[in-house]
C-alpha cells in the first residue's frame, strides 16, 4: 500500500526530494533537515542539473492521469510551475536576476537564522555548513562570469549593491551570528574558526564585486517588454495587459491619496503635504516603540492579537498555527519586513521579520497594517493553512508553487479586509494602511514605467526638485520621488524599492495585480451566491485550493458553489 494518495501525489514528493537535494536552502527553509550541512552549488554546471531535471519532470508529467478533482489541480499546478522554471532556466533568466534582496549571499546568511543550535550535534551541522560558506560563494563567480562575457549582467547598480551587502556582511555578521549560537557555553572553536572564515569570504567576494566585476557591467536599468513579460507570467502566473494595468495603477493611486488627504486635514490642519503629515505622525510620542525587545513584543502580541478577534468569525485557525514569531532581520536586508513559512512539521513556527536598519525606536501607525499583511490574516493564515492541507495539495503545491501574485495578492486582501472590518479605527493607524496601498498601487506604476520605459501620465504634476515631471520617460530618480511624496514613504525606504522594482521585474506589480484577483473573485462569488455567500467559507476555500497562478486560481474560484 503507497503512503501517498495516488501517482500524481507520489510523484509530486519525488520532485519536492530532488528539488532539496540540488538546493538545501529550501530544503532547510521547507523543514527537510537531511540536507542542513549542505548549501547549494551556484554555478553553471548546477543550472545545467537544475534545467534538465526541470525538463524530466516536465515529461514525466505528461505520463501521469488525474484521479480526481484534487489530483487534477495538483497535476495542473505542477505543470504550470515546472513550465514556467524551464522557461526561465532555458532563458538564462533564473540567472540573470539578482540584487540586494535576493542572491546566493543574502540566502546563503538567511538559512542560518533557521537552523536550530540547542544541541551539540546541532551546532556542528552550523559549524559544518559553515564551512561550506566561501565554496558557496565562489562557485557563484563563474556564473557572474559567463553572465558578463554575454553581456548578460544585471546592471553596475546591484553589483554594486550586492558588493555593499557584502562588505556589510564581512564587518562580522557570521562571527555575531555565531557568538548568538555559542551563548552560555564554552567557546566553541570549529565554529568560530568557520563564523570568521564566512565573514572573510564575504570580504573577498564584496572587493571581487567591486574591484572586477562592476566594470564589465553596464548602467541599464529596464529590462524590456520581452524580459518583463517573462518575469510577470512567473511572479503572477497570469497573462497580463501591461496598459491596461499602467493606467489602472496611476489611477488607484489617485483613489488612495484622495483618503490620504481627508485624513490629513483632520490629523493636521493646513499640511500641505502628505509628508507633513507623515512627519507629524513619526513625532508623535504616543505612537513611539523603545527597544527591539518592546518592539518584537508588540509584533507578537498585535498578531496574537488579531487572531483571538478573528478566529470563528472571519476564519476558523487551527490551534497548531495560532502561533507567529518576530524575529529581526539579519543585518544588510532590504528594508522591507517579510515572513517565512513554518517548517514541514511545524517544529519551526511562521515568523515574521523585521529590519531594523540600525533604529532602536519606531513608530507604530504605519506597521499596524504591515503586520496583518505578514501576520494574520496574511502571510502567516495562508502559509500555514497551506502546510496543514496535505490530504488536498500534494507535497510540491505546498512547498514549491507559491506565486507572488497568489501569495502578495492574498496578503494585500488581507490588510483590506481589516480595513473593511474596522481595524483601522485610529487615523494615523489608517493612513498607515493607506500608505502601504499607495504604495502597491504606485508600484505597478513605477515598475511597468521604469521597466518598459513608458512616459509618465500627463497629469503627474512636479515631484521634489525635479519639476514637472507629467510625460517624462521614467527613471529611477522620478520612482523615488512619487514613492516618497504620493506614498509617504521615507528616503530610505524609496530607495530600497525602486534598488528592488530593478532587481526583480514584474514582482513589484504581483501585489495589486494579486489583490485585485482577489477582491474580484470575492464579489463574482457574493453576487453569483446571493444570500447563501460566506465570507468564512469564502476564505477557508480560496485558502485550501492552495497557492497557484492567478489564472488558474481565478478559473477554479469561479467553479466554487458556495459550500
Amino acid at each position: 500500500m503507497t503512503e501517498h494518495r495516488s501517482d500524481v501525489f507520489a510523484y509530486a514528493n519525488t520532485i519536492v526530494e530532488h528539488d532539496a537535494q540540488l538546493d538545501p536552502i529550501f530544503a532547510t527553509g521547507s523543514g527537510i533537515i537531511d540536507y542542513d550541512e549542505f548549501l547549494p552549488d551556484f554555478s553553471p554546471d548546477a543550472t545545467a542539473k537544475h534545467l534538465a531535471a526541470t525538463r524530466e519532470h516536465c515529461d514525466r508529467l505528461d505520463t501521469l492521469s488525474a484521479s480526481d478533482e484534487i489530483d487534477r489541480i495538483a497535476l495542473a499546478v505542477m505543470r504550470e510551475r515546472l513550465e514556467t522554471r524551464r522557461g526561465l532556466l532555458e532563458s538564462g533568466e533564473s540567472e540573470r536576476l539578482f540584487s540586494v534582496l535576493t542572491s546566493p549571499l543574502s540566502e546563503i546568511r538567511q538559512v542560518f537564522e533557521l537552523m536550530s543550535h540547542e544541541s551539540d550535534e546541532e551546532r556542528s551541522i552550523i559549524s559544518t555548513r559553515l564551512e561550506k560558506v566561501r565554496s558557496a560563494l565562489e562557485s557563484w563567480r563563474p556564473t557572474l562570469e559567463g553572465l558578463a562575457n554575454s553581456d548578460r549582467l544585471a546592471s553596475r547598480r546591484h553589483v554594486l549593491g550586492v558588493a555593499d551587502q557584502a562588505a556589510t556582511y564581512a564587518t562580522g555578521t557570521y562571527a555575531r551570528f555565531a557568538k548568538t549560537v555559542t551563548a552560555n557555553l564554552d567557546d566553541d572553536g570549529r565554529l568560530v574558526r568557520a563564523a570568521n572564515d564566512a565573514d572573510a569570504a564575504c570580504g573577498e567576494l564584496s572587493a571581487w564585486l567591486r574591484d572586477e566585476l562592476a566594470p564589465r557591467a553596464n548602467e541599464r536599468d529596464f529590462c524590456g517588454i520581452d524580459r518583463y513579460r517573462v518575469w510577470s507570467q512567473s511572479f503572477t502566473g497570469a497573462v497580463l495587459d501591461f496598459d491596461e494595468l499602467y493606467k489602472w495603477g496611476y489611477a488607484d493611486l489617485r483613489r488612495i491619496n484622495a483618503r490620504m488627504w481627508e485624513i490629513a486635514n483632520t490629523l493636521v490642519p493646513g499640511a500641505t503635504s502628505l509628508v507633513e503629515v507623515a512627519d507629524h505622525l513619526d513625532h508623535d510620542p504616543s505612537r513611539f516603540i523603545d527597544g527591539t525587545d518592546e518592539l518584537l513584543r508588540r509584533l507578537i502580541s498585535f498578531t496574537q492579537g488579531a487572531i483571538e478577534k478573528l478566529d470563528g468569525v472571519h476564519f476558523d485557525i487551527d490551534p497548531r498555527i495560532r502561533f507567529c514569531d518576530a524575529r529581526l532581520a539579519p543585518e544588510g536586508s532590504a528594508a522591507a519586513p517579510y515572513y517565512i513559512p513554518p517548517s514541514e512539521d511545524l517544529s519551526r513556527p511562521g515568523t515574521t521579520w523585521f529590519p531594523t536598519l540600525g533604529a532602536t525606536t519606531f513608530s507604530w501607525w504605519s506597521d499596524a497594517s504591515t503586520w496583518y499583511h505578514e501576520g494574520v490574516p496574511g502571510h502567516h493564515l495562508q502559509c500555514a493553512t497551506s502546510i496543514l492541507e496535505a490530504d488536498r495539495q500534494s507535497r510540491f503545491h505546498r512547498l514549491e508553487a507559491w506565486t507572488s501574485g497568489y501569495g502578495e495578492g492574498w496578503a494585500l486582501y488581507a490588510e483590506r479586509l481589516m480595513d473593511e472590518l474596522g481595524f483601522f479605527d485610529d487615523l494615523g493607524e489608517e493612513m498607515g494602511f493607506l500608505a502601504g496601498q499607495a504604495l502597491r498601487a504606485a508600484r505597478v506604476m513605477v515598475d511597468i514605467g521604469m521597466h518598459l520605459q513608458l512616459p509618465a501620465p500627463d497629469d503627474l504634476g512636479e515631484l521634489a526638485d525635479l519639476g514637472d515631471c507629467s510625460g517624462r520617460v521614467w527613471t529611477p530618480e522620478m520612482a523615488v520621488a512619487v514613492l516618497e511624496e504620493r506614498a509617504i514613504q521615507s528616503h530610505e525606504m524609496s530607495v530600497s524599492e525602486v534598488e528592488r522594482y530593478l532587481g526583480l521585474p514584474a514582482q513589484a506589480i504581483s501585489y495589486k495585480v494579486g489583490e485585485r484577483v482577489w477582491m474580484r473573485s470575492r464579489e463574482e462569488a457574493r453576487h453569483r451566491l446571493g444570500d447563501d455567500f460566506s465570507l468564512k467559507r469564502f476564505h477557508a476555500h480560496a485558502l485550501a485550493l492552495g497557492p497557484m497562478g492567478l489564472d488558474p486560481f481565478e478559473d477554479e474560484m469561479r467553479g466554487w458553489r458556495g459550500e
